[in-house]
């Protein structure tokens, strides 16, 4: 049995305290017990040096928590580095015993304390009584990321100033809800989607979605890398909501962003569109090999598209699969390459109850994304889309 001293000496622990939860509180009150507890909270820049990730909360939001919590005397943001940026709360608290839970021990803990003459203790996680155990590690884990993905429609390639120097025109994308984990290397910016997640860990702040999109785009393309610029219209269907169009005049970012939040145009939408896996981009595959670009190609590209927006909003469903199929035809007539082998056996497999296909993103495999006539009727593994609708 552990034995409960009197409070007058001086106790330290010190941890992250992000995604502060039951388990941390059970921690401080036992630590508590071995007298007046004083906690060192590691920075936002050192949580990031160490975890390679951003904070759920900023170091000011942690600070004000944990001192609000009864077992806790006072609280500090550890000026320090690394595994060890308590030293200094150290000097500054001056306690009698260092606390830590198990598996937060270390030999250069326990020597460092030897070394000042405090008490190490180490404590085993146990929860109080009634509580489900908890940790950081298993919350990130159960932690669903609302990052949107994002479905290309009509007019895509357009983004890419070699594709509209030839001649400008529009690219219709979808904001979509991630109520299905993607396949990688699919067709549905999974890669920009990566980069959202560095700097938005869970999910897109409330704040200006075109500016959330330019922040996207230039973090994803640091201009000292060389060589494949990421289209815009992957960071713009991520982060604008509802349906979007984006003109593209020989430049990496579009001149004009339009978007429509239209409830009955977006439902329409969704009872009309789905998502079929395939198969992963295959490594080494390069869907720009033999390209054939001339303005006759794009104009096809980009007057599909202009067909695809009117028919939306006329909601036309077979002008809309039209012209979604035209869009589609007009990207493989410019890169063959898109259809590697195993695509045109997929196509083959949908025909019989789709109005239109085509593969998301630059293709070469991942997902196809079909028109159909009801979306009760599509087959089991193929997946119904939500569009993200503007907050």
């Amino acid at each position: 049995m552990k034995q409960v001293v009197k409070k007058n000496k001086r106790v330290f622990v010190s941890g992250c305290y992000d995604m502060l939860h039951s388990g941390h509180v059970a921690f401080f009150k036992e630590a508590s017990k071995y007298g007046d507890l004083y906690v060192g909270i590691g920075s936002d820049k050192t949580i990031a040096e160490l975890k390679n990730r951003k904070t759920v909360y900023s170091e000011k939001e942690r600070l004000y928590m944990v001192k609000a919590i009864r077992y806790v005397t006072d609280a500090c943001i550890n000026t320090g580095s690394g595994m060890m940026d308590f030293i200094e709360s150290v000097e500054r608290y001056k306690p009698d015993v260092f606390v830590v839970n198990s598996d937060g021990g270390s030999e250069i803990k326990r020597q460092f304390c030897e070394e000042r003459g405090i008490e190490y203790v180490v404590l085993q996680r146990e929860p109080e009584a009634g509580l489900k155990a908890r940790s950081t590690t298993a919350l990130r884990k159960e932690v669903k990321c609302n990052i949107p993905y994002r479905i290309d429609i009509a007019g895509t390639w357009i983004d890419q100033p070699y594709v509209s120097e030839h001649g400008s025109g529009w690219a219709i994308t979808a904001s979509i809800e991630p109520t299905h984990e993607f396949m990688e290397r699919g067709g549905m910016s999974t890669s920009t989607r990566n980069a959202a997640k560095q700097i938005w860990p869970y999910e897109l702040p409330a704040y200006n979605e075109e500016m959330l999109a330019r922040l996207l785009f230039c973090f994803e393309n640091n201009p000292e890398n060389e060589g494949h610029i990421s289209g815009a219209q992957d960071a713009i269907g991520i982060c604008v909501s509802g349906l979007s169009r984006h003109f593209y005049d020989g430049h990496y970012w579009p001149k004009t962003i339009q978007t429509n939040h239209d409830e009955e145009i977006l439902s329409w939408l969704e009872s009309h569109l789905c998502i079929l896996p395939m198969f992963p981009r295959r490594p080494g595959c390069s869907v720009v090999e033999g390209k054939e670009i001339s303005p006759e190609k794009v104009r096809d590209l980009t007057g599909a598209a202009d067909r695809c927006w009117q028919a939306i909003l006329n909601k036309d469903l077979p002008a809309f699969a039209k012209s979604f199929q035209d869009s589609f035809n007009a990207q493989v007539a410019m890169f063959p390459a898109m259809m590697q082998p195993g695509v045109a056996e997929w196509i083959d497999k949908v025909r019989p109850y789709a109005l239109a296909w085509k593969m998301l993103g630059a293709g070469g495999g991942g997902h196809l994304l079909l028109v159909v006539d009801n979306i009760e009727n599509i087959p089991e593994n193929a997946i119904p889309i939500k569009i993200r609708r503007h907050e």
